[in-house]
């Protein structure tokens, strides 16, 4: 990624935007039959852009296009390794356009563009590379069968899939999920988040631009009612892939049950550990990641480190040193690459996310229109900071008096998507990994490991799949045997 420009720099190229405004159906932009809608820049609350949205009418024109594409085949049935350059141009495209997408990004979402410019864009480009790359390198299976008969285990895609994305990771979450299903040949119809639609539409102007062709990537901006509800209960929708808060994701699996048993893949929200053991060395790294964990994205992340839970022989010496870098991480116009923590997404959330702002907070705990400060709070396990997801810059501090006891603490939880151990000894830190009920748990660092590693969680977390590694290709896909005799059905003889 090239360097960073200035504030100033970066103001210039968001007064220049003009970003697509109506649904993505069958290879181009086309209003939508829904109502308009305006999209707000978080930081100023000032509309940005008025949406088009679509409707339930858009949505069945959407699947019709996309079932007709897939079952023409031109992109289904390509060549795995012309799938492939495909998408790999769709990076390079990406790539090219990156610097308009990062601001986009900022000001859609107030996201810092600091966060924007050095890793939204380039694990967005990573990802769908990464995905593109394994194409013609993931194999099918034969089975153990006697000299009669040959048994193969092949993948197909699944058809129609349906990709709901959130508000906080809007370019990031649609890699996740248009990589792996458009790699394994689907068609595949995006509905951003309302508040953030616009790096969608223009990343599937870029895939069509690239070659994907007609009906296989769309995109429906509108909100759930209009759109993500049509879309889960709709009867030729194979799969919806969801990526959100906890409440809705019950939705789509009341859908799909209503509906036609559409294949479902949640990955929902979290109440995050950091377990910090009474041994862990170089606190001044541990006092790094757990700020990290806590306030990146404002906190406004579902793997977001949001409980802090520490041993008290260490707790004094580590607060002193999470406190101090707290201060380095400036709130701020997003547009600012000094800025650290941008906006709340909206006035609604940062209301709910201040209304957790109650008592005395050992720092922060204040608001600035849509800016929160990074905040910490000194609690017992069972306060409601440390026991809701808050999903803003909040950090609860728990004391326990035992290692035994903190893992206790980091599994009173519904929640499993992510923890973090931070301990000198390796048996205690595998014990503890093995323990905590999480799909990803670090180990003296924060961070949800690699694209090539399966993201997902335990309990209220996630349903039905993962996210990113090899097993994020074997959820948009069906797994079928074909057994071959090979007898002679004249006389039994094997054929040879």
């Amino acid at each position: 990624m090239s360097d960073l420009l200035t504030h100033a720099e970066y103001k210039a190229i968001a007064a220049d935007l003009s970003p697509a405004r109506t649904p993505f159906i069958d290879g181009k932009f086309r209003k939508g039959s829904g109502p308009d809608f305006a999209t707000t820049n978080p930081a100023t609350g000032k509309e940005f852009a008025t949406i088009s949205s679509a409707s339930a009418a858009d949505v069945d024109l959407a699947v019709a296009k996309a079932r007709d594409a897939f079952d023409q085949g031109h992109w289904a049935k390509m060549h795995p390794s012309d799938r492939k350059d495909v998408l790999i141009r769709l990076c390079k495209l990406i790539t090219r356009n990156r610097r308009e997408l990062a601001v986009l990004e900022s000001v859609d979402s107030g996201k810092p563009i600091l966060d924007c410019e050095t890793i939204d864009l380039p694990e967005t480009i990573h990802t769908i590379k990464w995905h593109a790359e394994a194409i013609d390198k993931i194999y099918d299976h034969t089975a153990p069968a006697q000299d009669d008969a040959i048994a193969m285990i092949v993948r197909e895609p699944i058809g129609v899939v349906a990709a709901i994305l959130p508000w906080n990771f809007p370019l990031l979450m649609l890699a996740w999920k248009i990589g792996p299903a458009l790699a394994a040949g689907n068609s595949v119809i995006v509905k951003p988040a309302e508040q953030t639609s616009l790096t969608a539409l223009r990343v599937a102007e870029l895939a069509f631009e690239a070659g994907v062709p007609r009906g296989v990537l769309q995109v429906l901006p509108g909100d759930g009612p209009t759109v993500g509800e049509p879309l889960g209960r709709h009867m030729d929708v194979d799969m919806v892939s969801f990526t959100g808060s906890t409440d809705t994701g019950r939705l789509f699996l009341k859908y799909a049950a209503d509906s036609n048993l559409k294949k479902v893949v949640l990955e929902c929200g979290g109440k995050n550990p950091a377990v910090v053991m009474s041994d862990a060395e170089n606190l001044d790294h541990v006092a790094e990641n757990v700020v990290n964990a806590a306030f990146w994205n404002a906190g406004q992340n579902c793997s977001a480190g949001s409980r802090l839970i520490v041993h008290a022989a260490v707790k004094d010496a580590l607060m002193e040193k999470i406190i101090a870098r707290v201060r380095d991480w400036k709130t701020g116009d997003p547009l600012d690459p000094a800025t650290h923590i941008g906006t709340m997404i909206d006035a609604d959330h940062c209301a709910k996310v201040t209304g957790y702002l109650t008592g005395d907070a050992i720092v922060g705990g204040t608001a600035n229109g849509n800016n929160v400060q990074p905040t910490i709070y000194d609690v017992g396990k069972d306060d409601p900071k440390a026991r809701d997801e808050i999903f803003g810059p909040v950090l609860t501090v728990i004391t326990v008096q035992s290692d035994d006891e903190a893992i206790a603490v980091a599994n009173d939880t519904p929640y499993g998507l992510a923890a973090s151990v931070f301990t000198a000894n390796t048996r205690k830190a595998i014990r503890a990994a093995r323990e905590i009920k999480a799909g990803t748990v670090t180990v003296n660092c924060y961070g949800e490991g690699s694209i090539a590693t399966p993201f997902g969680g335990y309990g209220l977390s996630g349903f039905g799949g993962r996210d990113n590694g090899l097993q994020a290709h074997d959820q948009f896909t069906e797994t079928k045997t074909i057994w071959i005799d090979l007898t002679d059905p004249k006389d039994g003889d094997h054929v040879g």
